[in-house]
């Protein structure tokens, strides 16, 4: 999956999200496509969205991380639940399914949290080499996390699928990071500063983005 991704790095800026929902089109879809549940799942979604407008950063963070975690039940593989090998899904898709694998929890968190107003420049979404059985195993697999910057040169906090606790970096000895990305650029390893290429092209992440649009996220 990891060399998938960085195989796709080509230098292209791609636009980010910018968050703005239709909450109707919205419900509308998850109770066309996925049933009565996952409608009830999207107004539970705007209830604390809504509610959340005016909490500060942190708040905001741990409600979205515990909302994904606990909404996206089923934590599998893509071909187990789309039939296809890579696949990134929509919000609605996940939250729908109630399955998903960790790019799925970090797009909705992602997506969520810039809802809320969080500035893009302080999420990052970050592919990590993740250490199986502690900290020192030397049995790793690729995974996504979202990172959260309080300024541009701050340790990050990790919001992750696999260690509910939203813990700064240093905190996650089991994560190495690999390089993270969002509208604004593409950062290597712990880099403070974007890759010159801007923000390289990402055709996953340029498909979701659409399909997103499509289901009434701007």
């Amino acid at each position: 999956m990891l060399g998938t991704i960085l195989c796709l790095l080509l230098g292209v800026w791609i636009p980010g999200i910018q968050a703005a929902t239709d909450f109707n089109k919205l419900r509308t879809l998850a109770e066309q496509r996925y049933g009565e549940r996952a409608k009830n799942t999207i107004i539970e979604l705007e209830v604390l969205l809504n509610s959340l407008r005016d909490a500060p950063d942190q708040e905001k963070l741990e409600k979205i991380n515990l909302f994904v975690n606990d909404k996206i039940r089923r934590f599998d593989d893509d071909i187990n639940i789309w039939g296809q090998s890579d696949y990134w899904a929509t919000p609605l898709e996940s939250l729908g399914r109630e399955a998903g694998d960790c790019e799925d929890y970090s797009i909705a968190k992602y997506v969520f949290l810039r809802e809320l107003g969080i500035p893009n420049e302080k999420l990052r979404l970050t592919y990590v080499r993740a250490k199986i059985g502690g900290p020192n195993s030397r049995i790793s697999q690729a995974h996504m996390i979202l990172s959260y910057y309080p300024t541009p040169n701050a340790e990050p906090l990790i919001l992750d699928n696999l260690i509910i606790s939203i813990r700064p970096a240093s905190r996650r000895p089991d994560l190495v990071p690999i390089f993270s990305f969002n509208s604004e650029g593409l950062w290597t390893g712990t880099s403070t500063t974007p890759s010159s290429d801007s923000l390289s092209h990402l055709s996953r992440w340029r498909n979701v983005l659409a399909r997103m649009q499509a289901d009434g996220i701007e």
